[in-house]
């Protein structure tokens, strides 16, 4: 079966994308016959994703779509090429012929809220985040239940800037919001978690990265890591295609499948890594219920 795997922006964004990657890498090494194709590079626009989607499932027999951008545009793909497989990693959509695989990236978030109250010290913590896509909004609504947690009189600045790529304009929102009183970050981007870097170096920030393990590549500037394993989410995708399964539900895979995890740097109390091993258990087991929605005030940069 000739399965084309899409991504928007970015392939080797040392986050969401380039995790999403390895999924995909570790199925073409581990099986000889995968005939796998790589689909990057596409503009978060409707009509490029478009333009890609139906393009991808002209000439494979099933379509995956990283990230969840997906819900805009593949259930449409899904119904005009109904013997075709579908799946949107990230996603909240089904059909028929379309499935959604869930890594539960909100359940690291929580516990990164959770971390930035404990250790904030000026009583602010800070969120940023490009696009406005369901996986990215249930992040950000879970890292401020994590903070409200913490320490309810924590304040949180937390705002979308349109961009998971261009680095000028992140680091222009970062600036913004170290200027309004927070000194850690948590950062839902791809390429251009690289902008935020330069300005929490300049301003002093630490920053929380997400998607991938950032304190073992910056221990100085990262404070923790809402490590999301979206590649499990991706080899589930492609295992199930191969195999003609259609599950019929949206697959989720939280800290019990091991698909989500907080890293934490050197520098993390104890009595916090305990409180935070505790929470993991908790959330799992259903004692703490994780908060997908957010309704609080949105932090903006004039232009």
């Amino acid at each position: 079966m000739k399965i084309s795997v899409i991504f928007v922006g970015e392939l080797h964004d040392s986050g969401f994308n380039q995790r999403a990657l390895e999924g995909v890498e570790r199925v073409q090494k581990g099986i000889g016959d995968a005939d796998i194709t790589v689909v990057s590079g596409v503009s978060y626009d409707p009509d490029a994703m478009e333009k890609a989607l139906w393009k991808a499932a002209e000439r494979s027999g099933g379509v995956i779509f990283v990230g969840g951008q997906g819900n805009l545009v593949v259930p449409a793909a899904a119904k005009d090429f109904p013997n075709r497989s579908f799946a949107v990693v990230q996603g909240n959509v089904l059909g028929a012929n379309l499935t959604s695989y869930d890594v539960l990236q909100e359940q690291s978030a929580f516990l990164a809220g959770v971390l930035a109250a404990r250790m904030t010290r000026t009583g602010t913590v800070g969120h940023l985040s490009g696009h406005r896509v369901a996986p990215g909004l249930k992040g950000r609504a879970a890292f401020a239940a994590g903070v409200r947690h913490g320490d309810q009189t924590v304040r949180l600045v937390t705002g979308f800037c349109g961009t998971q790529d261009d680095s000028a304009v992140t680091e222009a929102w970062a600036r913004a919001i170290a200027v309004d009183g927070a000194d850690i970050l948590f950062t839902m981007l791809n390429a251009a978690r690289d902008g935020a870097t330069r300005a929490c170096r300049a301003t002093g920030m630490r920053q929380i990265g997400n998607a991938v393990d950032w304190c073992a590549i910056d221990p100085e500037m990262f404070i923790a890591s809402a490590v999301a394993r979206i590649d499990l989410g991706v080899d589930r995708a492609i295992e199930d295609m191969r195999r003609g399964l259609r599950p019929g539900k949206i697959l989720e895979l939280g800290f019990r499948e091991m698909a989500v995890s907080l890293a934490m740097s050197k520098d993390v109390p104890d009595a916090i890594r305990q409180e935070i091993a505790d929470l993991v258990s908790q959330v799992e087991h259903g004692v703490i219920s994780v908060d997908t929605v957010f309704d609080g005030p949105e932090f903006e940069v004039a232009a």
